[in-house]
């Protein structure tokens, strides 16, 4: 086989694993979810979940969610792993190891629709714990520890949804946000491994997956350069503000019952 020919069946298989249509939306709500990411270390799939779902459905959006969060993230794994209180971080990634396979079957068996509709609500619910400005304000636990990383990692493996109940966790107790920051990036770390073999086994990892990879990944590693880069930069306040304002928007855009609108 020529080498003509290895390029016109490549661009062929890229061409049909390629959706026909949203691929740009699909690049903005990327770049707009690494901006959330790369600075607060969470919030992405808040973002681009709800909107790309609406595009190309919910069992599609998250499996390139994780694939394209993994590869772009692997710069900030070194920081988070000096900056992190491992011995936390291990014991609730040990609870996400049994909260991911649950999830990644609903996100294998449930219809999509229905499981579109469930997105919108956890990420709306999520929102307002969020908002609300709880925080578990009790010591530390192993079996509490555990039990978040239970609940995050049945998110994460339905729709990569785990951050917030993590973050509402760890910033109830005395560590700064710096610190709460990379705790959050080295969970995701090891909870992404966990979502990857569930999904590799639940036959996730179509084609369209990583046809798709290829064509956003550029959008979200800048959003993402961006996002690190104002995390030392801007205001802790003002950021957070305008990830709520754009994770409500995408929550309500991303319904079901507003297809039209990003199509």
């Amino acid at each position: 086989m020529t080498l003509d020919a290895i390029i016109a069946g490549v661009g062929a298989w890229f061409a049909a694993a390629l959706p026909d249509h949203g691929i740009y939306a699909l690049m903005a709500f990327a770049f707009i979810a690494g901006l959330a990411r790369g600075f607060s270390g969470f919030g992405a799939a808040l973002i681009f979940i709800p909107l790309g779902g609406a595009i190309v459905g919910p069992k599609l959006i998250s499996p390139i969610l994780l694939v394209i969060d993994g590869i772009a993230t692997l710069g900030m794994i070194p920081p988070a792993w000096r900056g992190a209180n491992r011995p936390e971080v291990f014991v609730m990634a040990a609870g996400a190891a049994l909260g991911v396979p649950a999830g990644t079957a609903m996100l294998a068996l449930l219809d999509p629709t229905l499981l579109r509709w469930s997105i919108t609500i956890i990420a709306i619910s999520l929102l307002a714990l969020l908002v609300s400005g709880w925080r578990y304000n009790g010591a530390p636990s192993a079996p509490i520890s555990s039990g978040v990383g239970l609940i995050a990692g049945l998110f994460s493996g339905a729709a990569q949804l785990g951050g917030p109940p993590v973050v509402a966790y760890w910033l109830g107790g005395k560590s700064d946000f710096t610190r709460v920051r990379a705790n959050v990036v080295l969970y995701f770390s090891i909870s992404s491994v966990f979502s990857a073999i569930s999904y590799y086994i639940g036959g996730l990892f179509v084609p369209a997956v990583f046809a798709l990879t290829v064509v956003i990944l550029p959008s979200y590693v800048v959003g993402l350069y961006g996002g690190s880069k104002l995390f030392g930069l801007a205001k802790e306040r003002t950021f957070r503000i305008a990830c709520y304002v754009l994770i409500a928007a995408a929550a309500i855009i991303g319904m079901p019952l507003l297809d039209g609108v990003l199509r």
